[in-house]
């Protein structure tokens, strides 16, 4: 992290981060946290799109070194994996996890001593993937370890599908957002991922990342601390609009936003009743997405 900058919820302040941890908490009384808009009553046992309810289901923590190199470091990427998820993507690699909603419920005091272990293996950053719908007990858990001395990047791992009342309530807390865009045409979102309006929705999402965060900054070990970095897959028979989203990225984004255009599609889960979802990507393809990120001007970031 720089010597200039501290996480912004250090900025932010107890005070405030309590008021947001109120005002996340009261949507789940008719929960509105993504762009699904449930309506139903988390706190009373009811289940929305995500099948999750009030307390927070962790699948797994600990230090990620597969992550994005300039989230890695020496540490290793804070990991905390949720279950649940804002999609049902049907070549979901992590399906058991966001499908079937496996992990451990925890209370905020314990995903609290998560993030605290994290920081004293030598962590980096806390590495929230998975969040949106978990929201409400994050804040309460960063309340707690940031009284307790924590002191490391909030990065926010999100499918990109995200409201912008949601994303209002992140701005200041959050220092890296780091959105998937998945599809250029909603009507793959519908068809693949239970999301009618994802490429619309988070067409807007990022843009307000964006916004907040500005373009990814590193320190001078090559840690990002702060900023956006986008992550978009390659899929068979272009379903994602490679081109399209990465021509979006550089005119309405940032000229030079950071992207990971990533290779690591394979047919998973139920690909194989959705053809093409059960064909490969081939190498020359990910090299052409690689090489017009570059002619665009895009930061191309690798893993």
């Amino acid at each position: 992290m720089s010597d200039n900058s501290l996480p912004r919820y250090m900025e932010l302040g107890a005070k405030q981060l309590e008021e947001r941890v109120r005002a996340a908490q009261a949507l789940l009384n008719s929960c509105t946290l993504c762009p699904h808009l449930c309506r139903v009553n988390r706190t009373a046992g009811e289940r929305g799109f995500c099948r999750m309810g009030v307390e927070t289901v962790v699948a797994s923590g600990g230090p990620h070194f597969g992550e994005e190199r300039v989230l890695v470091g020496r540490g290793g990427s804070g990991t905390i994996f949720f279950a649940g998820c804002t999609l049902r993507c049907a070549f979901c690699q992590n399906w058991q996890i966001s499908w079937e909603g496996q992990g451990v419920a925890l209370p905020a005091e314990e995903v609290a001593r998560v993030m605290l272990w994290l920081a004293r293996r030598g962590c980096v950053n806390i590495n929230l993937v998975s969040p949106t719908h978990f929201v409400p007990a994050i804040f309460a858990a960063l309340l707690i370890a940031e009284r307790q001395g924590l002191a490391l990047p909030l990065v926010y791992n999100t499918s990109g599908y995200e409201m912008p009342e949601t994303l209002a309530l992140l701005d200041g807390v959050v220092d890296i957002y780091m959105p998937d865009i998945k599809y250029a045409d909603d009507k793959y979102g519908e068809l693949y991922s239970a999301a009618p309006d994802y490429a619309s929705r988070t067409k807007v999402a990022v843009c307000e990342m964006q916004r907040q965060v500005g373009d990814l900054a590193v320190d001078k070990h090559g840690v990002a601390y702060r900023g956006l970095l986008i992550r978009h897959l390659v899929m068979p028979n272009d379903l994602a609009g490679t081109e399209e989203v990465l021509r979006f990225v550089a005119r309405e984004v940032s000229p030079r936003a950071a992207v990971n255009v990533m290779a690591q599609y394979r047919p998973a889960h139920l690909a194989s009743r959705y053809p093409p979802l059960d064909k490969r990507v081939s190498p020359s393809q990910v090299r052409a997405a690689k090489e017009l990120a570059k002619q665009l001007g895009l930061r191309v970031i690798g893993s």
